[in-house]
Order: C-alpha cells, then structure tokens, then sequence
C-alpha cells in the first residue's frame, strides 16, 4: 500500500471530526455506501444486475493494426532493345529469305484484309478502305515502291516480312531481302481490286501504335 492510498484509508483523527463535521464509516457501511451510490449513478439494465455488470465490463486499453506484407511481387522483365539487337532476335537467316515461304502468310494477310472491311465489296467507298488500311497490320502484304526521293528504290516489290517504326523489310520474287526507308517514299498495295497508296513519311509508326492514331485527311502530301 503506498502513502496516497494509506492517507485515504485511514480514520480522520478526532479533534477534525468536530471541525469538519465528519466522521470515520466503518468497512461495511463504507462498502454499503459506494454499492448505493453506484447503483444511483450507473443506468440499470432490466436484464443485469450491477454485479454482472461490473464483472463482464469489458476495457480495451490497447489496439494495433496488423501490418500488411509490403513485398511486391517479382514480375519477369523481357529483353531490352540492346539485348534483342545482340541475340538478332529480328534478323532473318538466309536460308528463310525464300518469297515462297512467305506466300501463305501473304494469303492469311489478304483474308485479314477482307474482314477487316466488311467484305471488301466493289460498292465499298475507296475512303472506308482507306480508314480501314490506314491502322492494319501489313505483315504480307505485298507492297510496291512507286515514288522515292532515291530511283534505286522505284519499282521495288515484295511481301512485308517487318514492319519497324522506320523501315519495312520485303521479300522480292528473287528471293531478296530489301530493306526500304519509310520516309519519302511512297508505297502502293493492291487487294481485290483496291488500290492504297502509303506516303511512308507519314507512317513512321509501329504497327501497335498506327492502330490508336487519328489520321487527319489532307489533300496533298510532299515526299
């Protein structure tokens, strides 16, 4: 018992009993006093009594939050472009660079064409399909040079093996592999009748990223 609960507890002397007109309870009286005065003070519950009360009084005195596993997730990274450049992912073998292998890729691209516009009717307007084209995929498509700021490149076809942001790479009916510039060149491909020119200088676009391009309509271009 230390000194401040020893003061409480102890009987009021009694020459200060006079004086403060108090006086010492004993135990039970004491006891008798603190059980009245909190059963006035506490609202009553009509299906406990005070004692229950008391006794299943339940008191938080403390609460932490779980803390949350803050390790993320491992997600594989790809090769980068250096990367791609050294294992010449892109880089097609001699022994591939053969028109006739690539032909069933052209005739699966020519199918892909057809659906992409409805059809590809004769009573399409040539503008639909030229929206149409405009965000296709050319892989085989067969594409010809027909207007280049370099003659050496006039006249060159063959069927789109690689589209890059910069380039396309075809395969010729001699079984080249050319490697022609998009800018100032313009390219010409032909399906069912449909004949689409491709100004190159403004193509310079991925395939991924021509297909979310809004093309504005303009009435000439220069190379």
């Amino acid at each position: 018992m230390n000194m401040d609960e020893a003061l409480v507890r102890a009987t009021i002397p009694q020459d200060l009993v006079k004086v403060l007109g108090v006086e010492s309870r004993t135990k039970s009286k004491a006891e008798a006093f603190t059980q009245a005065f909190l059963k006035n003070s506490i609202q009553q519950n009509s299906h406990h009594n005070l004692k229950t009360m008391l006794a299943h009084k339940a008191v938080v005195l403390g609460y932490a939050r779980p803390k949350k596993d803050k390790r993320k997730s491992k997600k594989a990274k790809g090769l980068n472009a250096r990367q791609k450049r050294a294992m010449k992912i892109f880089q097609i073998k001699p022994e591939h660079q053969r028109y006739e292998l690539f032909l069933p890729l052209h005739e699966l691209w020519r199918q892909y064409v057809v659906d992409l516009c409805n059809g590809l009717k004769p009573t399409c307007s040539p503008q639909f399909v030229q929206q149409k084209l405009l965000k296709a995929d050319f892989h085989g498509a067969i594409i010809t040079v027909v207007r280049s700021k370099c003659p050496s490149y006039v006249g060159a076809t063959g069927i789109l093996v690689q589209e890059f942001k910069h380039i396309f790479k075809i395969i010729t009916k001699e079984d080249k592999l050319k490697v022609i510039p998009k800018r100032n060149s313009v390219f010409a491909v032909e399906i069912n009748g449909f004949v689409s020119h491709i100004y190159g200088s403004k193509f310079e676009q991925r395939a991924s990223e021509r297909s979310a391009k809004k093309f504005k309509v303009r009435g000439t271009i220069d190379l």
